[in-house]
């Protein structure tokens, strides 16, 4: 196999870390190479500077056998670079070639693009219509905008960041397909994902960083999804987390909470109902764009509702903002990390403040003790492994992965009596996805309530007591999540709740 792309003793230093030490691999022609690592190793990084976002301190790069040295990414586009980030970058109120000519240095006409547009999406198995607009897609087909918007490009080598993370099992089946079909064309594709099965089953080769250094090389399918995992951390990977569901007293009750959608392509919420117990963990499964940001704003506070719809350890708190809900013991962490659930030009200190004010009491009379602030965000960082410079640190500086261990650490400490959080390991390596789950297992172990929402049905499978479905503003019955089979996940994400009826009573019993 000839190599595409060679690195070349790349280094990148930071104030305070060095991102990328000394670092050499390649990406052969026409193979699907993983690029693996720790939150923090330094992945993000090393494809920044394939991309021309950023620019090495020392060493070199190679493509296609010539001297690369991207100034920016449309250099990077230009010699044949495309890359598909874990953030989509697309206008809701635009249609799909609209937003695909954004992305093109040279955009043909209108109805050639459409044409075009309709053309390479069929022949890769993602269809799209080109006058729809964004807003009305849903997440996985928004992805598809992404990956077209790249192969109109014609690249030789495309970069994908946790492509599956927002995608139903049968979207991720498809988008397999269309890398598989790349791949025969002589595409390459450096891959990178925190899902071990997926990187076993799709990937040729993989290289692994650790602390910024490449650590080691293997083929994906001679190994086991524990091993990659171990070898990227260094040490054995914990077990997860035991289930002993003790149920108590019903901490938090919703009857019949119906919303209006709040914005043109947001989702209405339509009389959903549950009841959350001292103990348990409930997990609520769904694709994305179905009501779980909705939902997530209605229980947090950010959004009120009727009086009696929601009921906290029997008070109704409906007509309760935010503050007063943590008051009481309901915490919420979100899913977007920069700008909703953190502070991205504030340190980890003040983000500490913001949230923990209240129960670590943090201010008294309207003065912050800063002892307390900060010997809280250092136990924070501590017990919950965030790899950081310090608590003076930006939120915004810290890798996708350190970020979320810091919120969920945030609210995890303040001992809640209900969690809510949303993807709560969305983007993090499977050792700190473990440190999480065992935190929110811990949470309830002590007697609080958990709701977790999450696209990661493994996840829901191994933490959840308890599981439920939302689709299209609507919740299935919650049921037992033992015995639950992915294929009935499958039915209920897709609208039919029948699948629930069985395990319902055993909840409700």
């Amino acid at each position: 196999m000839s190599t595409l792309l060679a690195i070349d003793g790349v280094s990148k230093s930071y104030p305070g870390v060095k991102a990328n030490d000394d670092i050499h691999f390649s990406v052969g022609a026409g193979e699907i190479h993983a690029l693996l690592g720790e939150n923090g190793a330094g992945k993000s990084t090393l494809v920044k500077m394939i991309y021309g976002l950023v620019r090495p301190d020392t060493g070199g790069m190679r493509f296609n056998g010539v001297e690369y040295a991207p100034h920016g990414p449309v250099a990077a586009r230009a010699a044949g670079v495309a890359m598909v980030f874990q953030h989509f970058s697309l206008f809701e109120a635009l249609t799909v070639a609209e937003n695909i000519a954004l992305g093109m240095e040279n955009a043909p006409p209108r109805r050639e693009l459409a044409q075009r547009i309709r053309e390479v999406s069929t022949e890769y198995g993602l269809p799209l219509d080109p006058d729809r607009l964004i807003g009305d897609l849903s997440v996985g087909v928004r992805q598809r905008v992404e990956i077209v918007r790249c192969l109109l490009q014609n690249p030789k080598l495309l970069i994908m960041d946790e492509p599956t993370s927002v995608l139903t099992p049968q979207e991720v089946d498809q988008l397999f397909f269309t890398l598989r079909k790349l791949k025969a064309d002589g595409v390459s594709i450096l891959y990178i994902s925190h899902k071990l099965e997926e990187i076993r089953s799709l990937c040729d080769h993989a290289t692994i960083l650790r602390m910024g250094k490449v650590v080691a090389t293997c083929t994906p399918a001679k190994e086991t999804a524990r091993s990659l995992a171990e070898m990227m951390i260094g040490q054995e990977l914990a077990h997860p987390p035991v289930k002993d569901f003790q149920p108590g007293p019903v901490l938090l009750k919703v009857e019949g909470l119906s919303m209006a959608a709040p914005g043109q392509f947001d989702v209405a919420l339509r009389e959903i109902s549950l009841s959350l117990r001292s103990g348990e963990v409930l997990g609520i499964a769904g694709v994305a764009g179905n009501g779980q940001d909705e939902l997530m704003l209605a229980l947090s506070g950010e959004r009120l509702s009727a009086p009696g719809q929601v009921v906290l350890d029997g008070k109704p708190v409906g007509a309760a903002g935010p503050n007063a809900r943590r008051r009481l013991g309901l915490l919420a962490a979100p899913e977007e990390r920069l700008g909703h659930a953190a502070a991205p030009d504030m340190s980890l200190a003040d983000n500490g403040y913001l949230s923990g004010r209240i129960r670590k009491r943090l201010s008294v009379r309207g003065f912050v003790k800063q002892g307390a602030v900060d010997a809280f965000a250092r136990k924070i960082i501590a017990d919950f492994d965030v790899r950081t410079p310090g608590i003076e640190a930006r939120a915004g500086a810290l890798s996708g992965g350190n970020l979320q261990k810091y919120v969920v650490g945030r609210e995890v400490l303040q001992e809640p009596k209900v969690l809510v959080i949303n993807q709560p390991t969305w983007g993090v390596d499977a050792h700190a996805a473990a440190q999480i789950r065992g935190a929110l297992r811990g949470l309830a172990t002590r007697g609080a309530g958990v709701i977790v929402i999450s696209q990661d049905l493994d996840e829901l499978v191994e933490i959840a007591d308890s599981f439920a479905v939302l689709a299209n503003g609507r919740l299935s019955p919650v049921r037992s999540a033992t015995g639950l089979q992915i294929e009935t996940i499958g039915r209920m994400m897709g609208g039919d709740f029948s699948a629930a009826e069985e395990g319902a009573a055993h909840v409700s019993a």
